[in-house]
């Protein structure tokens, strides 16, 4: 395993918590502002939008977006 993959892997839990804490922070939010909402629906759409923008970074990556950091 080479540094990178150290650093990240050192990392990879907190990374992890962080994404879930986004998606039930907006889970959260939804059932406040939504009298009776589905949250089944509510969590497919949440993760389709999450999905989209992981989506547009990978494409970011690979025309080089990130490279100067």
């Amino acid at each position: 395993m080479d540094n990178i993959q150290k650093e990240l892997s050192s990392r990879k839990e907190i990374i992890e918590q962080e994404v879930e804490e986004i998606f039930t922070k907006h889970m959260k939010i939804t059932d406040w502002d939504v009298p009776e909402v589905d949250d089944r629906k509510v969590a497919e759409i949440l993760f389709g939008i999450i999905k989209e923008k992981i989506i547009k970074i990978e494409n970011d990556i690979k025309v080089g977006k990130y490279d100067y950091y």
